[in-house]
C-alpha cells in the first residue's frame, strides 16, 4: 500500500507543491481503474495491525489545507468517488486566520487556505480531516511540552469546528523524532504520517507516505503505488537510487 501526499492542485502555481487539475484528474482516473483507494485512517490501522502496508491499496492525502484543494481537487475526487484526507494547519481556521508563511517558493499572489465553510462542506461530503499542527512549526525544534501543547490545541480546535473526533496527524515537512512522536501520542492522536527520504522507524506514529509532484505521470504513479517503491524509499537506499538515476537530491522537504 502507498499513502500518497499531495499539496496544491492549482492551474497557475508552478511549484514542487502544486500539480495541475488535469494531472490530478489523470491520476484519479488511473487510480480508480488500477488500485483500491481507501481512507488514510484505514491504511494507518491496517499498518498498526499487520505491521506492514498491504499490497494493492492506496490512500490519498493533502497537506497544508490550500483552498485550491476545494476549488479543483474536491470536484475531481467527487467525480471519481475517491476518498481523501486533508491535513489542515489549525491556526488558519481561527478568526485571525494565519497567513501561509511556511512555503519556500510562494506565488506572487497570496496563497489562500480553506475557510471553515469549505472545510465543513467537504466534511459533510465524506472528505476526512486531520491536523497538520497548529502553526506549521518544525516540531523537532520545540520542547516536548511545547510540541504536545501545539498538537493538542490543533486537534481540539478542529474537533470543535467539525464536531467529530480527530485522530490523524501529518507532521509539517514530515519532520519528527522520538520526542515529537511521544508528544503526538499524549496530545490524543492515534496515528501520525511522515514523508521519509531516509531510513526511519515505521509504526503508528511514523506512517510513511509518498510525495506526488509536478511531472509525475501515470507511469510514475504506477511506480509510486507499487510495494517495492516504499521499501526502497524507507530502506536507506533511496538517495543512492536517485544519484544513480541522475536526480538531484532534495535538501528541503515539502510542507
Amino acid at each position: 500500500m502507498s499513502i500518497l501526499c499531495y499539496h496544491a492542485v492549482d492551474p497557475e502555481w508552478r511549484s514542487p507543491l502544486s500539480i495541475t487539475p488535469s494531472a490530478f484528474e489523470a491520476h484519479c482516473a488511473w487510480l480508480g481503474r488500477n488500485r483500491r483507494v481507501v481512507g488514510a485512517a484505514e491504511g494507518a490501522v491496517r499498518l498498526s495491525i499487520a505491521g506492514r502496508l498491504p499490497r494493492g491499496l492506496v490512500a490519498l492525502t493533502f497537506d497544508d489545507g490550500f483552498r485550491s484543494v476545494f476549488e479543483h481537487a474536491f470536484p475531481i475526487l467527487a467525480r471519481h468517488r475517491l476518498p481523501a484526507t486533508i491535513f489542515v494547519v489549525a491556526n488558519t481556521l481561527t478568526p485571525q486566520a494565519q497567513q501561509v508563511d511556511w512555503v519556500d517558493d510562494p506565488p506572487l499572489r497570496p496563497l489562500a487556505t480553506l475557510t471553515l465553510d469549505e472545510v465543513r462542506e467537504m466534511h459533510e461530503a465524506g472528505i476526512r480531516f486531520g491536523s497538520h499542527s497548529y502553526s506549521h512549526h518544525d516540531l523537532t525544534l520545540l520542547s516536548e511540552k511545547e510540541c504536545e501543547r501545539d498538537l493538542r490545541t490543533s486537534r481540539e480546535l478542529i474537533e470543535d469546528q467539525l464536531e467529530t473526533r480527530i485522530t490523524l496527524l501529518a507532521y509539517p515537512r514530515g519532520l519528527h523524532d522520538e520526542g515529537v512522536r511521544r508528544a503526538a501520542a499524549r496530545a490524543g492522536f492515534t496515528h501520525a504520517f511522515t514523508l521519509p527520504d531516509l531510513r526511519e522507524p515505521i509504526g503508528p506514529f511514523a506512517v510513511p507516505r509518498v510525495g506526488v509532484y509536478p511531472g509525475d505521470t501515470r507511469v510514475t504513479l504506477r511506480g509510486k503505488t507499487s510495494q517495492w517503491y516504499l521499501r526502497v524509499r524507507t530502506s536507506g537506499a533511496f538517495p543512492m537510487l536517485r544519484r544513480l538515476s541522475g536526480r538531484k537530491l532534495t535538501t528541503r522537504r515539502p510542507g
